[in-house]
């Protein structure tokens, strides 16, 4: 933890004081509740699942559809905390399967659901089968375990969002727009609350996740040195996550307070700062093929090849926000957290519109550029701009 803190230019975990201040009320309501989290083996699942796990709940089941994630969930778990007298179990499947729905419709009875699953990455918009299977499962997943909570009688109901949602330029963004949009809807019939929050440093397929792999690969550092983003821990997103689960009203949004002058670093200061944790010195390179061929000679040398450059691919955003100014916020109950707090309000013709053209859509080939109309027309202020690459056209 401290290691990561200091590579994102910060010496405190943000919410140490909010969690010491809710910690008795926090374990009280764990201790007597079930929970069920969805997507919990992906960095930000792993996280709230071990939150969770390490307050003692009474039932804490986890679904997740990587099979190895989850393996090295469980061998965390007892590694670092054990056993609890409570229901612990994992589960293998994908929530849009008949296999979820039978796994729901034989137990079902949850206080508590937590859905940690997304399409997360910018680069998935690129292709329109990769970008309707986002839609499915950051949108319309969403919508139909939260249809399945009310059914089963679940208090609370939570999912992550994205800061990228607050004015989202990216298709990503965009679809968690659109997902609290039906998030507003399901909240006449179930409490619901959310997150927003910035990139988790090192989770898993993260660009600071990628220095690792390259590393044990001996390959070139690359990051872009003109993009500055906020940066949480993992253990800071389990917590920013369990907070709004238990604390958040109905239609809130918790986000983390950050200083734009404290804690706003380039993915390039980030990469300079790991290397000399591991020991190496930054040799900026001046193309891919450079930094390619250096990789196989300066690591023995106590060097490392860096290629900094500009960002030019589509969906990047050049700043980061976690509310609008038209959100109204509550910014005095928490300590370094803030909530959005939002009343009823949604198009219900524009929700279902937008689910009957996907349904349209889906009965024959469709185009990327039917679903930018789409969202265009979800979203009239949609920042979207196309350039024509894509990162999976960069080292």
């Amino acid at each position: 933890m401290d290691n990561i803190l200091h590579l994102v230019g910060r010496e405190d975990n943000l919410f140490d004081k909010d969690i010491a201040n809710y910690d008795q009320k926090l374990r009280e309501i764990v201790n007597e509740s079930s929970f069920l989290v969805i997507g919990g083996a992906g960095s930000i699942g792993q996280a709230v699942t071990k939150e969770i796990f390490k307050r003692n709940p009474k039932k804490l089941h986890v679904v997740d559809i990587s099979e190895n994630n989850m393996v090295e969930l469980v061998r965390d778990i007892r590694s670092s905390f054990g056993y609890i007298s409570g229901d612990f179990q994992t589960f293998a499947l994908d929530i849009g399967s008949v296999e979820y729905d039978a796994f729901i419709k034989s137990d079902g009875k949850y206080d508590y659901v937590l859905n940690l699953s997304a399409l997360k990455h910018v680069r998935s918009e690129k292709d329109p089968f990769t970008l309707m299977r986002m839609i499915d499962v950051n949108i319309f997943n969403t919508d139909k375990t939260i249809e399945q909570s009310i059914k089963s009688g679940v208090k609370k109901y939570f999912c992550v969002s994205t800061d990228k949602a607050a004015n989202p330029v990216n298709m990503m963004g965009a679809s968690k727009r659109i997902m609290e949009m039906y998030l507003m809807k399901r909240s006449q019939e179930i409490d619901i609350s959310t997150a927003r929050f910035a990139n988790v440093a090192f989770s898993d397929g993260s660009l600071l996740h990628g220095f690792n792999q390259r590393i044990q690969k001996r390959q070139p550092i690359v990051a872009p040195n003109d993009i500055k983003r906020y940066f949480v821990t993992p253990q800071e997103s389990g917590e920013l996550c369990l907070m709004s689960c238990i604390f958040g009203e109905n239609r809130d949004i918790f986000f983390p307070k950050l200083s734009e002058s404290l804690h706003l670093i380039s993915f390039a200061d980030i990469a300079v700062k790991y290397l000399a944790q591991l020991g190496y010195e930054p040799v900026l390179c001046e193309s891919e093929q450079q930094a390619r061929e250096l990789a196989l000679t300066l690591p023995e040398q106590g060097k490392w090849p860096c290629l900094f450059t500009t960002s030019d691919t589509t969906g990047e955003k050049d700043f980061e926000e976690f509310f609008t100014d038209k959100e109204v916020l509550d910014m005095a109950r928490f300590e370094n957290l803030g909530v959005i707090k939002n009343e009823l309000n949604f198009d219900a013709d524009l929700v279902e519109r937008f689910s009957n053209r996907i349904t349209e859509l889906k009965r024959d080939v469709w185009s990327k550029e039917q679903i930018v109309e789409l969202f265009f027309e979800m979203i009239p202020d949609f920042g979207h701009k196309e350039t024509g690459k894509y990162l999976d056209s960069k080292m």
